[in-house]
């Protein structure tokens, strides 16, 4: 079986859901033809929803195309609103999870799925995060940051206790609906601010002894680890020689120590980029993505590897043993 960990959708559910009750969240649900987008009462107005997030039998040829034969679904973490009321934010995740549920209920053979949690508030997130795993979910998904705040700096003690109890390994995956002027041309935001909002999200969790706290949290880094593995060094370099008073750094490692302690996906588009990883942090800790439906996602991400040069037995390892393992999917 062939398992791909970073893939997104929006199930039709979570449509009829929007249709019916978006008043009560705050979101209204844009024509844009030929599809849809979510605008927010807070002033996020989200880019229309790519086909690809919607068409359910185009996800199911695509994957057979790929040689995919299960994926580890999350929705889109551009809709996850935590700029609106922290009670209203636990609602519409109840409603991102129950679609994801629900689809892959109706297709155990070819999904699993992520839970997403209202971050503002670690107690609901917690209480959300158990709901959703007693309905099935296999690992959380979040963004590095929440509304201008570092995932790391937030209280989000009894979220990453509930992780370590349930084994729900979390998926720091970028949110960056709004471009920066810098990155507004050019595909930048998709290039650079999506890379950096990982980087910064695991580098605050590192920094602020998130890890530390939590021995047992299993963390995956979308995209090869966004900028951690080739920063690594300068890490190390600022952790030993600037005044952590001053920085506010905690972390009892240097860290290039926590490095195998983490997840990585396998969504790099170079061979050499693969093989570096893998000589840093170790084929154990890389696992199979391919970022679909978004335009820089990998569109055959069994052939990336190949191209990288790995054995079948390696490849095996990324794409089955190492997901099938973390995720618990028996």
């Amino acid at each position: 079986m062939t398992i791909d960990v970073h893939a997104h959708f929006c199930p039709a559910g979570l449509f009829e859901a929007l249709r019916a009750r978006g008043k009560d969240f705050g979101i209204e649900l844009v024509d844009s033809p030929p599809t849809c987008s979510c605008h927010f009462e807070h002033g996020l107005k989200v880019r229309p929803f790519f086909p690809g997030l919607l068409d359910l039998d185009r996800r199911l040829a695509n994957m057979a195309q790929q040689g995919v034969d299960r994926q580890v679904l999350s929705t889109w973490t551009d809709i996850f609103g935590y700029g609106m009321d922290v009670d209203k934010n636990l609602e519409w995740h109840r409603v991102l999870n129950d679609s994801l549920c629900d689809l892959s209920n109706d297709h155990p053979d070819q999904f699993s799925w992520m839970a997403s949690v209202p971050l503002r508030d670690g107690t609901l997130a917690a209480e959300e995060m158990r709901r959703a795993a007693s309905e099935g979910a296999v690992g959380l998904i979040v963004p590095g940051a929440v509304e201008g705040e570092n995932l790391g700096d937030l209280p989000l003690g009894e979220l990453w206790s509930a992780c370590e109890e349930l084994s729900t390994p979390v998926f720091i995956h970028p949110a960056v609906p709004e471009a920066q002027p810098r990155t507004g041309k050019y595909g930048l935001n998709q290039i650079s601010a999506y890379t950096t909002d990982t980087t910064l999200g695991i580098a605050s969790m590192i920094f602020n002894g998130v890890l530390d706290r939590h021995p047992t949290l299993e963390v995956l880094l979308s995209h090869g680890g966004g900028n951690l593995p080739y920063l690594i060094g300068r890490f190390d370099r600022v952790h030993e020689a600037m005044d952590r008073n001053k920085t506010g750094d905690i972390a009892q490692l240097k860290p290039s120590e926590y490095l195998p302690r983490l997840l990585y996906d396998t969504i790099l588009h170079e061979p050499a980029a693969l093989q570096f990883l893998r000589g840093l942090v170790g084929e154990d800790r890389m696992l199979l993505g391919s970022d679909m439906p978004f335009p820089p996602g990998d569109t055959d991400p069994l052939a990336s590897l190949r191209k990288a040069g790995f054995d079948d037995a390696l490849i095996h390892k990324i794409a089955e043993e190492n997901p099938r393992r973390f995720f618990s999917i028996p």
